[in-house]
């Protein structure tokens, strides 16, 4: 395999968790999966699943000293960002990998101007004069679709739309032309016209900069348009990963085959009940060992399967069962087979 052909980012049994007060606990829990160069990978969930704190743990922005991660690797063009220093990864972030933040109205700062928040990132990273560096402010306020750039670098982040200062932290994520942006739910907060503008924008952008796309949303359409690899997480865990028209077309894990039928079709029967999953993801102090979406499974079996020695002490294993798909193997039936065996 050749360098180009080379993933840019590998993630190896992630584990992230959070010290509270009533002891610490798991968010993310042994994840795994590549980025390919120059294409976009879609993580998709319910919240509380742990999409952010993967984002927040690669880029090693987690709040301190609450936030802490456990182990595993996060291999960056074979860099290991797990095992650099504070210093060393201030100077990967911005650089090399930077993540287009879930809102952007607290992403900016809302005291200081726009081209005076644009230009630091370029006077972290270069040395160039504060003059360039506010005309290169402008130029990438042009990039992203800003009407009258020159006017808006001197306006504050409340003086702006909601679209627009989406724009603004996108200019910011790729002023200095990183090979990998994260982007956490970059379109939630906005209307579905603003939102598909800000898709368009971010596929020009990777088309004209040949970027990798991580893509964190809730939005299975989103998903849909923009990705050529999925991850479906359910709570702290990877149920299934594979290629885009894997993953829509032939869904293997019962979590992601309900969060498929959860989409409202055009042509459907008219004032029909959506499909739901039922229950809650379960708390980060209630995570069993075994299959974490049993007990919301349809099933028949689940009911034996969480009663089960196998629900409270085996893990299942991330299984590839074809190429470029796997899943969680989750497979109730066998493992009661295997515990009446036994």
């Amino acid at each position: 395999m050749s360098a180009s052909d080379q993933p840019i980012l590998r993630v190896r049994n992630l584990a992230t968790a959070f010290d509270t007060d009533g002891g610490r606990v798991t968010a993310v829990d042994g994840v795994s999966f590549d980025v390919p160069r120059g294409k976009t990978l879609g993580i998709v969930g319910e919240s509380g699943c742990g999409k952010s704190v993967t984002a927040m743990s690669i880029m090693r922005l987690l709040p301190r000293p609450s936030g802490v991660i456990l182990g595993g690797e996060v291999l960056l063009d074979g860099t290991d960002l797990l095992q650099l220093s504070l210093d060393e990864m201030r100077k990967v972030r911005g650089k090399r990998v930077s993540m287009i933040f879930q809102e952007p109205m607290t992403a900016l700062n809302p005291v200081h101007r726009i081209g005076r928040q644009l230009s630091e990132v370029f006077l972290l990273h270069e040395k160039i004069s504060e003059k360039e560096a506010w005309n290169r402010s402008i130029e990438m306020l042009a990039k992203v679709g800003i009407p009258a750039p020159e006017i808006r670098v001197g306006e504050f982040p409340h003086q702006l739309s909601g679209g627009m200062r989406q724009r603004v932290v996108i200019a910011m994520a790729l002023a200095l032309k990183p090979s990998l942006v994260i982007a956490d739910e970059p379109t939630t907060a906005l209307d579905v016209t603003i939102q598909a503008q800000i898709l368009e924008l971010m596929k020009e952008l990777q088309a004209e900069m040949g970027m990798s796309i991580v893509l964190i949303t809730h939005d299975l359409g989103v998903i849909a348009e923009m990705c050529d690899e999925v991850v479906v997480m359910y709570a702290g865990r990877v149920a299934e990963r594979g290629s885009a028209d894997v993953i829509f077309n032939n869904p293997r894990h019962l979590y992601t085959r309900g969060l498929l039928d959860s989409i409202p079709r055009l042509g459907g029967k008219r004032k029909a009940t959506l499909q739901t999953i039922p229950g809650m993801v379960p708390g980060l102090a209630e995570m069993p060992v075994g299959a974490r979406f049993a007990p919301r499974s349809p099933h028949p079996k689940a009911p034996a399967y969480i009663a089960s020695p196998a629900y409270q002490n085996k893990r299942p294993e991330l299984l590839q069962i074809a190429p470029n798909h796997w899943v969680e193997d989750e497979e109730v039936v066998r493992v009661i087979k295997q515990e009446v065996s036994q």
